[in-house]
């Protein structure tokens, strides 16, 4: 076959897909609107996001080469379907969309009328839609950039072939940049000369500001997205988030989506790299060793706290920490499964912790996704202050047991032994105090805070959506705020008590089969909320089917299901082929019904039957 010949047809299942419809309207289209007949010639890939979740994040990073590549043929469509209250605010969707440099059309989807008429079930979920309008593929969670990139040049030489490809620019319209000095910015630290050094997010670099909080002394970084040491001007970030002092007066960076910790030196303003490869950790790879050997998953934050640089992996639900004496990073709690288990570190799960700050005794913790404050004791295990779970949050002050947040990224330790936790979707600054179990409001009207700073008797707030820092004053009494209480938008499904039928679905893509050779290539595992909802059927397996007992007793719960699946490339000719890791958590709210279903499919790859 010559070069320029098309590759012949490949049979699929086809549906037809459903319209896109979104309350919001429209994102990065300069201000036009559209239906899927006005894309009718291109490949559609539907990105159902929420900017809440890191995996979600993780899949914007995959796609950008993909949507590089092949950007006169596929246009990417984020759907933004929030899970919390305050991703539904159409403001809150056009700031998280500059925030992380997404360059493609976005439909604002506040109701989830178009997560329902996909049938939806997990963030993130790509759903690909051919020339002709009819949706072949369905991915959940992350690792299929290549089995996307492999079917796009599939449907291309297809429907080119059909004469039903269309080629040309794309609906993508680059909003106008704003001039602020800061823009999103992640955390903050107080330098022992006074100044501040913040990390600039969206903008790729770090910038010291004088004692004022506004006055910039110097950037750091050349504002390019990327991964590169050197000096300040020349040293490239991508998208840094926390920031923790030394010893020695260096500064670690949690240089996220590089998956790296860095070194900044004030003095030289030199950036070396500590920990990380620039690669993502994916299950079953190294969790101790050498720093720089061993991959990171999105570290978000960073505390100095006995002797060790303490990570909060908001990308695998865990902590790590680096140990500057040895040069080598390891696991300290968590086990990569997502929600909120107290215990020993190594039985403890987390949700996206996003945030720390060291005591003497404590080192405290925000985990965004169960909308909860935690902390670690010294000898390794994890507590839970404020918080029950990852579907229920609010803004309620009063015991710290029935007390509710919304997806805090930050806290900040007090003299008094206090901390200020900053509860970034309820636009407040919150107090904890571990003396009388009690949690008040001390500063609401801030816009996304996500980190504070302590300097002598005010604190100095990190306003994201603000774009800046902004100073007040402890107060000495609480803010009165009248109580709010929230549980996800997502509708449970409604299954029959007794026998559930799970099927995980995974079609290996073309010119790929499952990975066998080192034993099984699958893995499957299941818990619940509350756990007595599950009689029959919790625990791991490599099967990615499992019959469920559910119990009659409990009306309602979340059904946690973790897949995992690795594939390779199929070609008995090469000994080393390339292979690939598809991973992806679902929290499954289900409520118990005589007339539900008794079948519960999840699609990790491919289509359901």
């Amino acid at each position: 076959m010559s070069e320029s010949s098309p590759a012949p047809a490949t049979r699929r299942a086809r549906v037809r897909a459903p319209e896109l419809t979104g309350k919001g309207g429209w994102l990065n289209t300069g201000g036009n609107q559209y239906t899927l007949a006005d894309l009718r010639g291109r490949i559609v890939i539907l990105d159902f996001w929420t900017f809440c979740c890191i995996n979600c994040l993780h899949v914007l990073d995959e796609l950008r080469e993909l949507e590089a590549k092949h950007r006169d043929t596929v246009v990417i469509i984020g759907v933004h379907s929030p899970k919390f209250v305050h991703e539904a605010e159409h403001q809150a969707v056009v700031d998280a969309v500059e925030r992380y440099g997404v360059e493609h059309p976005v439909l604002d989807d506040p109701e989830l009328a178009t997560w329902k008429q996909y049938a939806v079930r997990a963030w993130p979920t790509l759903v690909v839609i051919d020339p002709e309008g009819y949706v072949v593929a369905q991915h959940a969670g992350e690792g299929h950039a290549h089995a996307l990139a492999k079917l796009v040049e599939e449907l291309e030489a297809e429907h080119a072939a059909k004469g039903t490809l269309r080629r040309g620019d794309g609906p993508y319209v680059a909003p106008e940049p704003e001039p602020t000095t800061l823009r999103f910015p992640g955390k903050a630290l107080l330098l022992p000369s006074g100044n501040f050094l913040v990390s600039d997010t969206t903008r790729q670099q770090l910038v010291e500001l004088a004692a004022d909080g506004e006055s910039v002394v110097r950037r750091i970084g050349s504002g390019a997205r990327g991964f590169a040491d050197g000096a300040a001007e020349d040293a490239v970030f991508n998208e840094p988030q926390g920031l923790a002092l030394l010893d020695d007066g260096a500064v670690v960076v949690a240089d996220t989506v590089n998956h790296a910790l860095r070194r900044f030196d004030p003095a030289t303003g030199r950036i070396t790299t500590l920990a990380g490869t620039g690669r993502q950790w994916m299950q079953g790879e190294a969790t101790r060793g050498p720093a720089r050997e061993v991959n990171l998953s999105s570290p978000w934050d960073v505390a100095w706290w006995r002797d060790r640089v303490w990570i909060a992996m908001a990308g695998v639900h865990q902590l790590w920490a680096y140990d500057p004496a040895d040069g080598t990073v390891s696991v300290t709690a968590g086990t990569t499964n997502e929600g909120l288990v107290d215990g020993p570190g190594a039985e403890a799960w987390f949700a996206q912790p996003s945030g720390l700050a060291a005591t003497p005794e404590r080192l405290w913790l925000a985990d965004s996704e169960t909308s909860a404050l935690r902390w670690v004791d010294p000898d390794g295990a994890v507590h839970t202050a404020v918080g029950t779970g990852l579907f229920d949050f609010g803004h309620r002050d009063g015991a710290a047991g029935q007390a509710l947040l919304q997806h805090p990224l930050g806290v900040t330790a007090l003299p008094d032994g206090s901390v200020a936790v900053s509860d970034t979707y309820n636009h407040a600054l919150r107090r904890y105090d571990p003396a009388t179990g009690e949690v008040t409001t001390l500063a609401t009207d801030l816009r996304e805070p996500s980190d504070a700073v302590l300097v002598g008797e005010e604190i100095v707030v990190v306003e994201s959506a603000r774009h800046r820092l902004t100073r007040l004053r402890l107060p000495e009494e609480a803010v009165r705020v009248e109580a709010v209480a929230h549980r996800t938008q997502r509708a449970a499904t409604e299954v029959a008590p007794g026998a559930l039928r799970l099927d995980v679905i995974f079609q290996a893509p073309a010119g790929q089969k499952l990975d066998t050779r080192y034993g099984p290539s699958t893995r499957l595992l299941v818990s619940a909320t509350p756990p007595e909802l599950l009689l029959d059927g919790e625990g791991a397996g490599t099967d990615l089917a499992r019959d469920l007992e559910l119990n009659p007793a409990v009306p309602e719960g979340v059904l946690h299901v973790s897949a995992m699946a690795a594939s390779c490339d199929d070609d008995p000719a090469n000994e080393y082929p390339a292979c690939h890791v598809h991973q992806q958590d679902w929290g499954v709210p289900v409520r118990l019904a005589d007339t539900g279903a008794e079948r519960l499919p999840l699609v990790l790859a491919g289509l359901d039957a």
